[in-house]
């Protein structure tokens, strides 16, 4: 950056918006409505602040009628596709986010956001001072540059990849200088804008017609005087022609391709800094609105964003952790989005000064809740204790277990590295995207059917998109293998000895607010996600031993959550086959396939399988189909089959959803609530997609209260026999519970878990269908054997 004493930020509001639509997921506030769009606009602004430093910003806007090109021109950007209603709603709500920035907005009827940034530019070219920078997604804007003044802030792609040009930049990128942009345009034209440009030309004669002659006039004078230096130039006989036929569209596409610096603006810099004139409460509160808890943070690290009267409370305040942690737990369980949240969540959302204020509100109005502070007193208050016993008790580590997995694996990936290197014939980083797209989809030509783009326009090398082409080549297995052993390596085996304490354990941290669903989650490292299902996964859970004297308990949960579609559907045939203890996938497969029980083989089974998680799990069609690699009429077949056996499961998974649209929350057995605001969305996609996440909520949900509840009674039990030196909780698994249990007596205690485990449901409407817990022990957690 060069230096002056003051630098203006330009903003290409639509261009900036619109990229980071198609960049972004679709994210939705609180309330329904999209924000990926926002969210991005929000990211680009505090990035623009962070590496540009600006002191004046301004948001440059298209209005939505006809301009002063489409007069002219009535087919201008006539080939562009009708822009998303999500990307309208988000554009109209973009205002209030430069309200909130204290960033004026600049636009005018008649004109577009480039031309009101070319006015701008123009008006201030007397202030010898100012820098201006353009920032935009669109390169049009590229013609403004100058050689010292002026320079253009670009994405390359998504939002984060971005490139400064200055007038050297733009002159490396074309082969000529910023102001033969709309020259180069006139001859190539700009499809994107249906600018048509002189037919035939493409940007080598463009470029080298350009370079040649500068402007299209000054080229139009010498051919007319002596088309001979044209040809002379390497331009042939026959574009020669064409520039003749085609002078006026060339002329005329030019004047449409030329930004405009005389719109109709009374423009003004103000004296104090834009950030001095930010609302903070304004702000804040508009993040809070659309749901931007993480860029609230970031926004207070990069502007110093920040509610001081709130930020003092917190910092000054001698909080009470009971308090806070009971406070966070409430106000979780009325709004489920906020997973762990932070004092300044609890802060803002009951709008009190003090976390002890806070506290007071938040049980105030749970009580009124009824099931849902049942849910609180019984479960999550008496299990922020357990917790945090389960985290300092810690879990312990055989370090030289993890030594020599080290060891084994950084072998086994040098030797499948080596594969890697020999079947694409030269050596390249296997972890780069880039490199694997270039040695995968263009040297072996092994490009995946309906291929995949990132986020900022890559060629998707996810897993997904790998195993579309896992026959092609024994490659893809390869690297599949790579990032599998690479992964361990860096998640696991090499970052856990550096986390352990003098005796060797491992003190992750549980959170009882992880998660949307109520279930827990785990950080620091996430040890609910060690791997279970691969021999090398398995091998590190070897590592995670008993202290002498001790052994290892596991006590999981079998099957809960089909059976808990039993106990809430009600469905006959579902119940029936839970009571009579038999395999429920290869009963399904016996009634959806239409083959007796004896004759259902493995493939059926797993087919069976398949179906039935993905019902519970909202899966439509088009996703059963591609999990199940059939055809989609063969998974319409499974899936009609599925619902004419089981029509009462088929009756509530569709009113979870009808109560889901009615109430926009979804409950579990026990009274848990999910929230689904986007219900209230105005996009039916966004509405759909909420629907098939409120079927499987009550089941996961309820999943989660079965567990925690076992937690708390199996807790007041080794309470009240006075054996809690016997028997500690290590670890929290989903559906499974890790205890280290004094080895004499380990058989009585956890005879006495199990029992207790399987009874949570006891004086509840079961329909006579049993909790099942398997249970296993061993030395180490990886070599547990069934009891």
């Amino acid at each position: 950056m060069t230096k002056h004493s003051k630098r203006l930020v330009l903003l290409d509001a639509h261009a900036i918006i619109h990229r980071a639509y198609h960049a972004l997921p679709d994210f939705t506030s609180p309330s329904g409505d999209p924000t990926g769009a926002l969210y991005g606009l929000v990211s680009m602004l505090l990035k623009i602040a962070t590496d540009l430093k600006p002191d004046a910003m301004v948001a440059c806007y298209d209005l939505p009628k006809p301009t002063i090109r489409h007069e002219a021109y009535e087919e201008y950007k006539g080939t562009r596709a009708k822009i998303d209603d999500a990307l309208v709603t988000q554009l109209q709500s973009s205002r209030r986010v430069f309200g909130a920035f204290a960033i004026p907005i600049y636009e005018r009827e008649g004109f577009e956001a480039d031309d009101i940034i070319g006015t701008i530019v123009d008006k201030t070219k007397t202030n010898k001072n100012l820098e201006v920078v353009i920032a935009s997604g669109d390169m049009d804007t590229l013609q403004l540059v100058d050689e010292v003044r002026v320079k253009v802030y670009t994405l390359k792609k998504g939002i984060n990849d971005t490139i400064l040009y200055d007038a050297k930049a733009v002159e490396e990128r074309y082969g000529f200088s910023p102001e033969s942009i709309p020259d180069y345009k006139g001859l190539r034209g700009d499809p994107s804008d249906n600018i048509k440009g002189v037919p035939g030309i493409g940007d080598k004669t463009a470029t080298i017609l350009v370079t040649s002659f500068g402007t299209l006039e000054s080229m139009y004078k010498t051919l007319e005087k002596d088309e001979q230096v044209i040809i002379s130039a390497g331009i042939t006989p026959r574009i020669v022609e064409l520039l003749k036929k085609h002078k006026e569209d060339a002329l005329f596409s030019k004047h449409l391709a030329t930004i405009r610096r005389d719109a109709p603006i009374a423009f003004s810099l103000t004296e104090t800094p834009w950030k001095e004139n930010i609302n903070t409460t304004e702000a804040i509160s508009l993040f809070d609105e659309l749901g931007f808890r993480s860029l609230r943070a970031r926004a207070s690290s990069v502007l110093g964003l920040v509610d001081e009267k709130k930020e003092t409370t917190v910092l000054e305040e001698q909080i009470n952790p009971e308090q806070l942690s009971e406070a966070g737990i409430m106000l979780w369980l009325l709004s489920s989005d906020f997973t762990n949240p932070t004092p300044e969540d609890v802060l803002a959302f009951t709008k009190k000064g003090t976390i002890k204020e806070a506290h007071m509100a938040l049980t105030a109005q749970i009580k009124k809740e009824g099931r849902l502070h049942e849910v609180f007193e019984r479960i999550e208050k008496p299990l922020i204790q357990i917790t945090s016993e389960m985290e300092t008790t810690g879990v312990l580590i055989d370090t030289q277990t993890l030594s020599t997995l080290q060891e084994r694996y950084h072998k086994e990936l040098l030797a499948v590295e080596k594969r890697i290197y020999s079947a694409a014939g030269r050596e390249f980083n296997v972890s780069s995207p880039k490199q694997l797209g270039e040695v995968l989809f263009d040297e072996m030509g092994l490009t995946p059917e309906r291929q995949k783009k990132t986020a900022g326009g890559a060629r998707s090398t996810r897993e997904s998109e790998l195993e579309k082409i896992k026959d092609k080549h024994k490659i893809i297995s390869d690297i599949l293998e790579y990032r599998e052993i690479k992964k361990l390596l860096s998640t696991y085996i090499e970052n856990l000895p550096p986390l352990l304490d003098d005796g060797n354990r491992l003190h992750a941290s549980f959170l009882q607010t992880g998660t949307t669903t109520g279930r827990m989650s785990s950080q620091n490292p996430n040890l609910q996600n060690i791997p279970a299902h691969s021999e090398r996964g398995r091998a590190i859970r070897n590592a995670f031993i008993a202290q002498k004297g001790f052994s290892l308990v596991s006590l999981d949960y079998s099957q809960i959550e089909l059976r808990l579609a039993a106990i809430l559907s009600g469905d006959e045939k579902l119940c029936e086959i839970f009571r009579d203890g038999g395999d429920v996938h290869q009963e399904v497969a016996s009634r959806v396939f239409h083959v007796n029980l004896e004759d259902v083989d493995q493939e059926m089974r797993r087919r069976a399988k398949i179906i039935n998680f993905g019902i519970l799990y909202g899966m439509g069609v088009n996703a059963l189909r591609a999990q199940l690699g059939t055809t989609t009429a063969e998974a319409h077949a499974f899936h009609d089959a599925y619902f004419e056996q089981f029509t009462k499961l088929a009756e509530y998974l569709e009113s979870t959803k009808g109560f889901a649209r009615k109430h926009g929350y979804t409950e579990t057995m026990f009274g848990r609530r999910r929230q689904f605001p986007e219900m209230k969305s105005r996009l039916p996609y966004v509405v759909a997609q909420a629907e098939r996440m409120a079927v499987n909520a009550p089941l996961q949900g309820t999943q989660a209260d079965i567990i925690k509840l076992a937690m708390v009674d199996v807790d007041f039990m080794l309470k009240e026999d006075h054996i809690k030196e016997d028997a500690h909780l290590l670890l929290q698994v989903h559906d499974e519970l890790i205890y280290e249990i004094r080895t004499t007596k380990q058989k009585e205690i956890t005879a006495h878990i199990k029992d207790i485990m399987e009874s949570v449901l006891r004086g509840k409407e079961t329909r006579n269908i049993q909790l099942i817990v398997e249970t296993k022990t061993g030395l180490n957690w990886g070599e547990m054997k069934r009891v």
